[in-house]
């Protein structure tokens, strides 16, 4: 596997686990900790764009 190969997958597991984050917030916690799930959900996000714009530079 090449580094672009590696930085796609990466960004697919990112995104995946985001969805997972943002879903356990907003389903599984009513309280004050789904709140912290969304919230670390978005940066899985956040990092998974910068992986996503740093294949084909490095």
């Amino acid at each position: 596997m090449n580094k672009n190969k590696i930085l796609a997958w990466a960004t697919f597991l990112m995104i995946a686990m985001g969805f997972i984050l943002i879903g356990l917030g907003a389903f599984r916690y009513d309280d004050i900790a789904g709140w912290g799930f969304a919230t670390v959900g978005f940066g899985f996000f956040c990092i998974a764009w910068v992986f996503n714009a740093l294949k084909g530079r490095v």
